[in-house]
């Protein structure tokens, strides 16, 4: 009969699985040139793995094996500086590394109680990043799993605070730009609230005349309105100045969705896109995204935490004795309850490297977008569809159809030259580079352009 304890005890069996691990995670850590990978159909990744699960088990160096031979295989490289789709994750490598040590150490991250020195060391950052986007002294929040559990998040505490404020419309609604996240309808379905989604400008900045607007028409059901700090598409930042100036007027919930770009608050060559930040009521940023942090991780800021906290503490009889003090305990600040220690990998790779070392690394993408930019505006084959803001870069090749872009991007990966799958806008067939490594190189994105034939 197998042993109970087998899989805990500190065995011959379980050193030897542990070396196999840390070999494996240092060679990959330690590597420059990792492969970028793809996909494969399920057909043919069940038959190169195999059936992997059994009553006895197949050993942790076949599990390995299976996994770097077959499994990692079929994954995407996110941190390859040539990956360049959707918005990538670029990890520094004490932020990874670390993330071995979250694991190794058994915290529990959702309560003071359990986790005070992981809870602490999380603080600092997210008092770093108050500090950094001028939001008061008074300002905290949690790291939550991703920017869609954050946004949710805010506009629960956002709706409860107007809740508390007697206001009870027949129907809630939050107010965001036509071309914010998708995330926010994702969060209005799961509350059941409406969204109302207003136009913004011709550069694709929502602004504060056209936010007025729709408050005025909605009155009192307007729980929240929310601004983006670095669109998903573009990399836009809105005019969050004069859209606070509005909600501020109105006593309206502010909420700044930055889950990508607000990272480049950070850097003296875009700190100005930023103004009016510092009134935001809660605001989101990703550090697995461009804060060179492991997925997953989003930090959820509030001006005001004990809003949050009043949203958001969970109540039960096991709970007691966590709830009945007033220890700052991270599940008690969004929509949430188990909890990893996710902020402990960005605050031991802001420890390491400090401040300074991130804003270069922020900066040198957006010179980089601006750059490359400039070298697709000089070719007559190709039309920039909207200069970079931050280090999103969307541009059209001319005479090309979706099934060219579509062709285009598969051969890309298929030879292992990189990852750029098309996007779109206002139902026009793009591509388009998001920069975020500062490994990825001119050079790199010249050599993709020169594939476009």
């Amino acid at each position: 009969m197998t042993q109970p304890a087998r899989m805990h005890d500190v065995t011959d069996e379980t050193r030897q699985i542990v070396d196999l691990v840390l070999d494996y995670s240092r060679q990959r850590l330690l590597t420059d040139d990792n492969p970028l990978d793809k996909p494969l159909p399920p057909a043919e990744l069940a038959r190169l793995a195999g059936v992997t699960i059994s009553e006895q088990g197949i050993g942790a160096r076949k599990a390995l094996g299976v996994f770097e031979h077959v499994l990692a295989p079929a994954c995407i490289t996110t941190d390859d500086p040539r990956y360049l789709s959707f918005i990538p994750s670029a990890p520094s490598k004490a932020a990874a590394a670390f993330d071995l040590v979250v694991s190794a150490s058994a915290l529990y991250g959702g309560s003071w109680l359990e986790g005070a020195g992981a809870v602490h060391a999380e603080n600092e950052v997210l008092r770093w990043l108050a500090n950094e986007f001028g939001l008061p002294a008074t300002a905290g929040g949690v790291f939550v799993q991703g920017g869609t559990l954050g946004n949710l998040s805010a506009l629960v505490a956002a709706r409860e605070t107007a809740r508390e404020r007697g206001i009870r419309p027949d129907r809630w609604r939050v107010v965001c730009s036509a071309e914010a996240h998708s995330s926010i309808a994702s969060a209005a379905r799961v509350m059941d609230v409406e969204v109302v989604p207003v136009a913004p400008d011709a550069g694709g900045v929502l602004r504060g005349d056209a936010v007025r607007a729709a408050l005025e028409e909605h009155g009192d059901s307007v729980f929240a309105v929310v601004a983006t700090a670095g669109s998903t598409n573009f990399g836009i930042v809105d005019d969050i100045a004069s859209v606070a100036e509005v909600t501020r007027e109105f006593g309206v919930w502010l909420h700044v969705d930055g889950a990508y770009g607000l990272a480049a608050a950070l850097s003296p060559e875009a700190r100005h896109y930023f103004a009016g930040l510092e009134h935001a009521d809660s605001l989101i940023v990703d550090p697995h995204k461009w804060l060179f942090a492991p997925f997953d991780a989003c930090a959820l800021l509030y001006r005001d935490p004990e809003l949050g906290r009043r949203a958001h503490t969970q109540h039960a009889e096991y709970l007691d004795t966590l709830t009945e003090t007033s220890d700052w305990s991270p599940s008690d600040f969004a929509a949430h309850l188990t909890r990893r220690a996710r902020g402990l990998p960005l605050w031991f790779s802001l420890a390491t490297y400090g401040a300074e070392v991130y804003r270069e690394a922020i900066t040198s993408s957006i010179t980089l977008a601006e750059r490359i930019a400039a070298e697709i505006e000089s070719r007559d084959e190709f039309e920039l569809v909207r200069h970079p803001q931050l280090s999103v870069v969307v541009f059209e090749r001319r005479g090309w159809t979706k099934d060219d872009y579509t062709a285009w991007s598969n051969r890309l990966l298929d030879d292992q030259h990189a990852f750029v799958t098309p996007s779109s806008h206002a139902g026009r067939t793009n591509a388009r580079f998001a920069i975020l490594n500062p490994r990825t190189t001119f050079e790199d994105l010249v050599g993709i352009l020169n594939t476009m034939r």
